[in-house]
C-alpha cells in the first residue's frame, strides 16, 4: 500500500445545474455508493433529494481543504458534491496549496464529472438571467416590444457589419446581442394577459418549438423521405413547402416594406424572378427609379445590393479619412 492509499482519497464530484437532477453518470453513482463520507456545502443542491432516495447519506457542511485532508487520514474515501460543473475554486486552490507545501501526506485527488452539459445548455443560463433581470432591473422590467424594436435593428446591423469585416470576436459578441433580443422579447411576451392588444402569452420554449417544427417541415430531404443532392433542389423544396404554409395570394405577400430600400427592391425582384413573372419596371424620372433598376440588376446577377453599397460606402469613408490625414 503506498502513501496515497494510506491517506485515503478525495473525490470532487462536479455536477451541472443545467442537467435534470438525478441524471448522474454510472461512475458517479458507483463512487457515491462506495464512499465513506459524502459532503455537500449547499443544502439546496438539486441532487440531494435524489441521492437520499438512492440511499446515499449526505452531510451538508461547509468544509475546507484542511478538513478534507483530515477526514481522509484513516484511508477512507470522501466525496464532495460540488454545486457547479466548474467546481469550487476555494477547495481546489486550498488542496493545491497543501500539496505544494511538501509537509502533508496528501490523499489522492480525483475530479469526477458527475454530469455533462449538452450542446446549447448555456442557453438555459441566458433564460434564467433574463428572468431575473426582467423582475429586478428597474429599466428592463418596464420595457415593451415597441421599446426594444429599435435595438433589434441596431443589433442586426452590427451583426452584419461583423460578418462583412470578418472580425470573429466581434461576430461572437454580436450574435450574443441578437440572441438577447430574442430572449428579451420572448420574456415580455410570456407576461401577456391575453387582453386587449397583448394577445396570448408565449415563452421562449414556444419560440424555439415553433422554429424547430418549421425547420423539420421545410427539410423533408433531411427529416423525411424526400431527396435533395444539390443546393438548387434544397431551395426548390424550401420554396414549395413555404408556399404551402403561407398560402399567399401574391408573390409580394410577406415582404416587409420597412426594411432598407435596396434590400426591399432586391427581395421583390427575387420573388418576381422565382415566380417567372414578366413585370416591367415602373416608369418615372428620378434617382429612386434608377436605384430600383440597379438593385434589380444586382439581384439578378447574384449580388446583394445592400452589401455591395455598404462595401463601397466603407471604401468611401476610408478615402475621406485619408484625405483628412486620419488613420483608417
Amino acid at each position: 500500500m503506498n502513501d496515497s492509499d494510506t491517506a485515503g482519497r478525495i473525490v470532487l464530484l462536479t455536477t451541472s445545474h443545467r442537467v435534470a437532477p438525478g441524471l448522474l453518470s454510472w461512475q458517479a453513482w458507483a463512487t457515491l455508493r462506495d464512499a465513506a463520507d459524502v459532503l455537500c456545502a449547499d443544502a439546496a443542491h438539486p441532487q440531494l433529494p435524489y441521492l437520499k432516495e438512492a440511499g446515499v447519506e449526505v452531510t451538508v457542511v461547509t468544509t475546507t481543504a484542511r478538513d478534507l485532508v483530515d477526514r481522509c487520514a484513516d484511508g477512507g474515501r470522501t466525496v464532495v458534491v460540488l454545486t457547479t460543473a466548474e467546481g469550487d475554486r476555494r477547495l481546489t486552490d486550498g488542496l493545491a496549496a497543501l500539496a505544494g507545501s511538501g509537509r502533508e501526506q496528501m490523499p489522492s485527488l480525483e475530479l469526477l464529472p458527475g454530469s455533462y452539459d449538452l450542446p446549447g445548455a448555456r442557453l438555459l443560463d441566458l433564460v434564467q438571467v433574463m428572468d431575473r433581470i426582467r423582475v429586478e432591473c428597474p429599466w428592463s422590467s418596464r420595457r415593451t416590444h415597441e421599446d426594444l424594436a429599435k435595438y433589434a435593428l441596431e443589433e442586426a446591423y452590427e451583426l452584419v457589419e461583423a460578418i462583412e469585416t470578418g472580425d470573429r470576436d466581434e461576430l461572437r459578441e454580436e450574435l450574443g446581442d441578437v440572441l438577447l433580443q430574442v430572449v428579451f422579447h420572448a420574456r415580455i411576451a410570456q407576461e401577456a394577459t391575453g387582453e386587449g392588444d397583448e394577445g396570448e402569452p408565449f415563452s421562449i420554449d414556444d419560440v424555439a418549438g415553433g422554429i424547430v417544427t418549421k425547420l423539420i417541415h421545410r427539410h423533408p430531404h433531411v427529416f423525411g423521405d424526400d431527396t435533395a443532392s444539390t443546393p438548387e433542389e434544397v431551395k426548390e423544396h424550401w420554396l414549395r413547402t413555404k408556399a404551402e404554409e403561407k398560402q399567399r395570394e401574391s408573390v409580394t405577400d410577406g415582404v416587409p416594406v420597412g426594411q432598407p430600400a435596396l434590400a426591399l427592391a432586391a427581395k421583390l425582384g427575387s420573388r418576381v424572378r422565382t415566380a417567372a413573372l414578366d413585370v416591367p419596371l415602373p416608369t418615372g424620372q428620378g434617382v429612386g427609379y434608377e436605384l430600383l433598376a440597379l438593385a434589380l440588376r444586382a439581384e439578378e446577377a447574384g449580388v446583394d445590393p445592400e452589401a455591395a453599397l455598404r462595401a463601397a460606402a466603407r471604401a468611401y469613408r476610408d478615402a475621406v479619412r485619408a484625405a483628412e490625414g486620419l488613420a483608417g
